[in-house]
């Protein structure tokens, strides 16, 4: 039988470092009451804790959280000075996106970046960073306001999309004052969006892999957009909290 938003769906809590019992429980009894005001089947949750041991962290308890609400992925990931407030930061995020999906054609309020609850970055030496590839969320064609709202269903900074007004491939990225959008060659017609989105003047390069990755260690920025010099495709390269890299690519390449 399906599970319902008002039937028990087990919460799956997955816990790395010194996590007590308590800790594990109160993250399983927050999100499990987060299924009232899902408006869907909650098909799985999963909750992801973690306390590093580093003591240069100023915020060592990191947590994040998977919701599958009948098909559709809602995520959040924050950092804190202990496991507690982190799942306490983690609620609040949560609600805010399940809110946003259940009146998901209603005007959105933008989510400001919020540093201060982001992980930090984890060290790794250049020489020593691998690269994890995904494939994008975004399957099909969308417009900008529809990726925008993927991207905060997803908490992601960046969101990966084949644009609906011009078949190629953009990015849309969380910024100080509402978003910007990184287009390849094609200025689309943005129309009636909800949220204030700005252009990026800087065209993405087109490179290889090796050299994207470069530019991301010669920058100081969290992402590097680029077409793939092989297939015109778009891609981003950018750094994972856990100190290494990770590549996104088209879900239709």
């Amino acid at each position: 039988m399906v599970p319902t938003s008002q039937q028990a769906t087990d919460v799956v809590v997955q816990t790395h470092g010194d996590v007590n019992r308590w800790e594990r429980d109160y993250a399983r009894d927050k999100i499990d009451r987060l299924r009232s005001m899902a408006g869907a089947p909650v098909l799985f949750a999963r909750v992801d804790l973690r306390r590093f041991t580093d003591p240069a962290r100023e915020r060592p308890a990191d947590a994040k959280a998977s919701l599958d609400v009948n098909g559709s992925l809602v995520r959040a990931h924050v950092a804190a000075a202990s496991i507690t407030e982190a799942v306490d930061l983690l609620d609040a995020r949560l609600r805010e996106r399940l809110g946003r999906l259940s009146g998901r054609q209603a005007a959105r309020v933008h989510t400001s970046p919020r540093a201060s609850v982001r992980p930090t970055f984890g060290a790794v030496p250049s020489e020593d960073r691998e690269v994890v590839a995904h494939k994008s969320f975004a399957v099909g064609e969308q417009s900008v306001d529809e990726a925008i709202g993927d991207l905060e269903l997803l908490d992601h900074d960046f969101f990966l999309f084949r644009n609906a007004a011009t078949g190629e491939d953009n990015v849309v990225a969380r910024a100080e004052a509402g978003y910007e959008l990184f287009e390849p060659r094609i200025r689309c017609p943005l129309g009636d969006v909800v949220e204030p989105v700005h252009r990026s003047p800087v065209s993405p390069p087109v490179v290889p892999v090796d050299e994207a990755m470069e530019i991301l260690d010669l920058g100081d920025q969290p992402f590097v957009f680029f077409v793939d010099p092989d297939d015109g495709r778009g891609r981003v390269c950018y750094r994972r909290y856990d100190g290494h890299y990770g590549m996104i690519v088209p879900a239709d390449g």
